[in-house]
């Protein structure tokens, strides 16, 4: 593997910037990180990503290389065409920037596309930022897909190592095996190589997967901060108001849809209902229920990534 430094360059401003809040933070920083191009369901990754950079104060500490991460074919920037010339170019940004929470705290994110290539190299480029800016927490977030209904409470899988920090939510299987990620990875190689790795999966509504939901990205914000101490409240208030928005809008939707969609809502509804009944009382006292297998989601994730290919 080539060396992962030449991913990756530094800002000095901003790295003098991270070097003075160590000096204040002992204990070392949390790093919040997501990357959108994969699966997120009701894209609750991209939301809060998006949330903090433009609610809070952030200055960026470095940056990767996309024209060797990116593949432009598979993802083609956006340029901006006026009358008969070319006005701008959207040049894509994979960046570690330093941030302020409400408190005036210090936190980081590295967010930005998906690496398309060099996901090895890649995440060992991470692990070296994470030691040389004193991390003691790496955080990801995103949503799953999953047979839920939107009018009961989001769910919530938190995995990695530190998933205490995430209590009084259980995993939903045992085993699956769902198509790869660069954020998984890196998740992966952090923990291996000792590092403290809190991932949180929200369950989003299959139907509503491919659209904004704020609900969820809400609900795993609350847990994010829950864990980490951190205070968003700009980035929750933007994400209450558009959640509320947006369950009216599906609310009418249901409302004015056919027959075979009220249906699927109720079933959802009635499994939703039946376990919780059921972790309540005790399995051996619960009605059966018909909860999704390990293949089942694995096949749920597949055909979003497809809709979302077939869409891109």
């Amino acid at each position: 593997m080539l060396d992962p430094q030449g991913l990756y360059a530094w800002e000095p401003k901003g790295l003098a910037v991270v070097d003075m809040a160590l000096a204040q933070e002992s204990a070392g920083l949390v790093m919040l990180y997501h990357f959108d191009g994969y699966i997120d369901a009701g894209e609750t990754g991209d939301q809060i990503a998006a949330g903090i950079l433009d609610a809070q104060t952030h200055q960026v500490v470095a940056r990767f290389d996309h024209d060797r991460l990116v593949d432009y074919r598979a993802r083609r920037p956006l340029l901006t065409f006026q009358r008969d010339q070319w006005t701008d170019y959207e040049v894509p940004t994979l960046e570690v920037r330093i941030v302020q929470d409400a408190t005036g705290a210090p936190f980081l994110l590295l967010s930005g596309p998906e690496p398309d290539v060099e996901w090895e190299r890649f995440a060992a480029a991470v692990g070296q930022i994470v030691e040389r800016l004193g991390v003691r927490l790496t955080v990801n977030f995103h949503g799953i897909p999953m047979g839920v209904p939107h009018t009961r409470p989001v769910g919530l899988t938190p995995h990695g190592n530190r998933t205490d920090l995430v209590p009084g939510h259980r995993s939903p299987f045992d085993e699956a095996q769902v198509p790869g990620s660069a954020e998984a990875l890196v998740e992966y190689r952090l923990a291996e190589a000792g590092h403290d790795v809190l991932g949180v999966a929200a369950h989003v509504p299959h139907y509503v997967a491919r659209s904004p939901y704020p609900d969820a990205a809400l609900t795993v914000l609350e847990a994010v901060t829950a864990a980490t101490g951190l205070v968003l409240p700009a980035v929750a208030h933007a994400l209450r108001n558009d959640a509320h928005r947006t369950q009216t809008e599906i609310e009418r939707q249901v409302q004015e849809g056919d027959e075979e969609l009220t249906a699927l809502v109720q079933g959802l509804e009635h499994q939703y209902d039946a376990a919780a009944g059921a972790e309540t009382r005790g399995n051996m006292l619960a009605e059966p229920v018909d909860i999704p297998s390990a293949d089942e989601i694995g096949l749920e994730f597949e055909r979003f990534l497809a809709e979302r290919e077939g869409e891109n």
